[in-house]
This record gives C-alpha cells, sequence and structure tokens, in this order.
C-alpha cells in the first residue's frame, strides 16, 4: 500500500490522512505484533479482578450484563475500523475527529485520551507493585513502581517494535493463561474433571435465581463489565506504525466479536456457572482465583497473581506507548507543546518522556495526597472511556458521509447498518452514562469528567478561534 507521507501539508479542514507537521514514525510493529496486540488488548487486570464486584452485585446476569457492553464496545470498535482502515493515524480518534467535526473536538478527544492513559500508567504501576510487595515483603513498593516506570520507559524509548515484542509476549501468556481457564472450566462444568460434579443449572438459576438483585444488581454489573473494556483504541494507533496498517486495523476489528464473546462473556458464563454467584470467595479471592480453588488446583492464588502482574505490565507498556502516540500526532497538529514534536529514529521520544513522566508523577501523588488529589485525579477519569467513544461515534457519523462522497475506494471496513446502528451506539453511550447517576460514587466520578471534558472543549476551541483569527489576520 502507497501511503501519504506525514509531511504533506494540511488540508481546509485541518488535518490530512497522517499527522502533518515534517517527522514521521517508523514503521516497526509487524503483523504478529499487531495481532497479538489486537488478541491479547481485551485481557486486562479488570477482567480478572474488577469482575468480581460485578458479580457480587449482578449474580448470574453478570453474563447478561457483559453481552450487552460487549455489542456496544463491538459497535464502538466497528466504527473506529472504519475510520482508522481508510486513514491510519497513530493520532487514530482525534485525527478524525479534528477532520470531521472540528480542531476543538481533535484537542479534547485527543488529551482526554492522553490523560486517561497516564492515569491509568500510575494505577497499573501501584498494582504492580502491590504485587511484588507481597511476594517481597522486606522490600518498599515505590522500588517497584521506578524498576517497572524505568524499564517500559526504556523499552518504548528504545524502538516501536520493542513495545511489540513486549506486547506479543505478554498478550500470549495472556491469551494461553485465559484458555487454560477456560478449558478447565468446561471440563468441570461436563462433569470430567477428575474431583467435580456436573453442577448443571443449578448455580444459575438457585441462589436467589438468574438476576438475584433485580435491575439495580444489574445496572452495577453493567457498569462494572463496561469500563472493563477500556483499551481496545490502543490497536488502532498500533496499526500506523505496522507493515500493512490498513490490513491490520480490518483484521482486529473482524476478529473482535469472536475475541469479546470468548474472553469476557465466556469467562462470566464459566465462573457463574461452575460456583454460586454470592460465594465470599469471589470478592475476597477474585473470581479466577475462586474458581480455580474449587477446582482444587495447587497455588491457584499464586497463579493468578502472576498472571494478574503480567496484566498489570502490559497495559502499562501499551498505555505508555498509547500516551506517547497520542500525544505526538497533538503536538504535530499544533494543539501541544511544539518543543515535543521531534523524533529520532521513528520514535517520539520526548513525548514518551513526558508521558511517562506524567504517570509517575501520578504515583507520587497517590503517596502525597491518596485520599484528595490522586482520587480525584480518578475521579476525572473515570467516565473518560464513555467520553471517548461518544467522540468516536459522532466522528464516525459525520465521517462516514464525507469518504462516500470524496474517497469511497476506502471504505475497507463499512459500519453495520450505518447509520442506524451508530445512532443505536450514541443512544447506548448516553444511557450508561445516565446509570452513572444512579450511584454516589459513580456520580461523582461522571461529574468530575463532565468537568474535564468542558475543560478540554473549551480550551480547544479558543484556540481554534485564536488560529482562525491568525489566519484572517495574515489573509
Amino acid at each position: 500500500m502507497t501511503r501519504t507521507p506525514a509531511t504533506s501539508a494540511p488540508s481546509r479542514d485541518g488535518v490530512t490522512p497522517q499527522e502533518p507537521g515534517g517527522t514521521d514514525l517508523s514503521h516497526g510493529l509487524k503483523q504478529r505484533h499487531l495481532s497479538m496486540i489486537a488478541l491479547g488488548g481485551v485481557i486486562g487486570a479488570g477482567l480478572f479482578v474488577g469482575s468480581g464486584a460485578g458479580i457480587a452485585a449482578a449474580g448470574p446476569a453478570i453474563v447478561l450484563a457483559y453481552a450487552v457492553s460487549g455489542l456496544l464496545v463491538m459497535l464502538v470498535m466497528r466504527m473506529l475500523g472504519e475510520m482508522s482502515a481508510a486513514n491510519p493515524a497513530s493520532g487514530t480518534f482525534s485525527v478524525h475527529a479534528n477532520r470531521a467535526i472540528g480542531p476543538w473536538a481533535g484537542f479534547a478527544a485527543g488529551w482526554m485520551f492522553w490523560v486517561e492513559l497516564c492515569v491509568g500508567i500510575a494505577a497499573e504501576a501501584i498494582g504492580a507493585a502491590a504485587i511484588m510487595q507481597s511476594w517481597f515483603p522486606s522490600t518498599d513498593s515505590w522500588m517497584w513502581v521506578l524498576l517497572f516506570m524505568a524499564l517500559f520507559c526504556g523499552t518504548n524509548l528504545a524502538a516501536v517494535g520493542n513495545f511489540g515484542e513486549f506486547e506479543f509476549w505478554f498478550a500470549a501468556l495472556k491469551v494461553g493463561a485465559i484458555g487454560i481457564f477456560l478449558a478447565l472450566g468446561v471440563l468441570a462444568i461436563l462433569g470430567v474433571l477428575p474431583g467435580t460434579e456436573a453442577p448443571g443449572s443449578s448455580n444459575l438459576t438457585g441462589h436467589g435465581g438468574f438476576i438475584p438483585n433485580g435491575a439495580n444488581g444489574l445496572v452495577v454489573g453493567l457498569l462494572a463489565s463496561v469500563f472493563a473494556y477500556g483499551g481496545l483504541e490502543t490497536v488502532t494507533i498500533a496499526a500506523a506504525e505496522s507493515e500493512h496498517p490498513v490490513k491490520g486495523v480490518a483484521q482486529a476489528v473482524r476478529t473482535a466479536m469472536w475475541r469479546i464473546a470468548l474472553f469476557y462473556v465466556g469467562s462470566m458464563l464459566v465462573i457463574v456457572t461452575v460456583i454460586p454467584w454470592n460465594d465470599e470467595s469471589l470478592t475476597a479471592d477474585g473470581p479466577y482465583v475462586a474458581v480455580l480453588k474449587y477446582l482444587d488446583i495447587p497455588a491457584a492464588g499464586q497463579i493468578m497473581n502472576v498472571i494478574v502482574l503480567i496484566a498489570l505490565l502490559s497495559a502499562m507498556n501499551a498505555n505508555i506507548y498509547g500516551a506517547s502516540r497520542m500525544s505526538h500526532s497533538l503536538v504535530l497538529r499544533g494543539q501541544g507543546p511544539r518543543f515535543l514534536a521531534r523524533t529520532s529514529g521513528g520514535v517520539p521520544r520526548l513525548t514518551v518522556l513526558a508521558s511517562s513522566a506524567f504517570g509517575f508523577f501520578a504515583v507520587l501523588l497517590s503517596y502525597w495526597w491518596p485520599d484528595t488529589v490522586f482520587k480525584w485525579l480518578l475521579y476525572v477519569t473515570g467516565a473518560a472511556v464513555l467520553v471517548v467513544w461518544l467522540f468516536i461515534a459522532v466522528t464516525q457519523l459525520a465521517l462516514r458521509r464525507k469518504l462516500e462522497r470524496e474517497e469511497p475506494e476506502k471504505l475497507v471496513v463499512k459500519m453495520w447498518a450505518y447509520p442506524a446502528l451508530t445512532w443505536v451506539a450514541i443512544a447506548a453511550i448516553l444511557a450508561v452514562l445516565g446509570l452513572m447517576l444512579r450511584q454516589d460514587e459513580t456520580r461523582v466520578q461522571l461529574f468530575a469528567t463532565a468537568g474535564l471534558t468542558v475543560a478540554l472543549c473549551l480550551v480547544g476551541y479558543l484556540r481554534q478561534r485564536a488560529v482562525a483569527a491568525k489566519e484572517s489576520a495574515r489573509n
């Protein structure tokens, strides 16, 4: 495929298919890297640990919650895949929003995503350090945080292939672990695993029924499942630095359905079928550890600690990569500090350092002011994934018409039943945001994220007006 050089001039709508600015990123990611990033990207620490709270709230209906939120994620990924296959760019949805809605939208969506990823870097570093400290109690957690931050900052500074290689093996380990878990669970459900009896549907329909806590419990489970899917956008960022961007995006999007069904919905179905949903071990030990202990797997807790550690480190690595590429794209479009625009060896090293530094600073905030500043930092990104998805949906709605009119040959991946399913996705995102008003914790997150979103949109709009005024004066 012949790609438009990144040095081409911006069009009148403010962005070229790739980011303008006189520099370019390398294309060091191989197809095997991209395939495994897409495959492993849906398996995060939130699935292994956070799903316990959703099961406790929704009971067996957590399967329904993950299925419904999974359908929403598939629609979002399809929309993002359509735009990214048509115009691969490391700034992904921010570049597309810039082009379809306006520079203010690209600014707001891009920096929202950057803040979300950087706060995620901090949270994952803290979680990984806690696991290491439990194994080595004589050490301090800050030592492990520093080690992990230095390690993944260093790998991202060196070459994009290093990021790809780390993610390839991280993803392979996660996929292998979840595959073994599902296989053991299915054998237990069938009653052919030694020492187990087939549970039938007793755990699905007993203990209060399929929806034991009613609609409120199902809503809590739905919210928990939605946020477990965050981070899938990274594959479209990585695709822009792969050998075959269009092919890579298309393949990742087309396999999204079975990946979500297998890893998320399949796991939840196995868990609530094997053991009762109200078993205290599901929240005390985590659902995966609880199932492995029930199946009498030796050292189940430590096995899962290793898997969770791998998931946390994988997320750290991916978030540093994603944050650095998004901020680099923003800078190249004149929406960030220009001194960060320089690349070396095809790597935006200054944005890698800046993103890592922000993440490390957030870690320090968790030590200095854990219940005030850091807590609110988590709050302002609490609903960020939904805001990003809303930008993606609105952008696709506008950009599809533009592509059909001007460049129909670029529609390699098409959104299903456009525009009906796009409107369905927008309505579903707004509905989830509305559901966040029902609980105190999520309500605070919603308001805090709304404040950040309004602030970013306002700054983006004022910057857009200032640029337009300068251009008008120049002409």
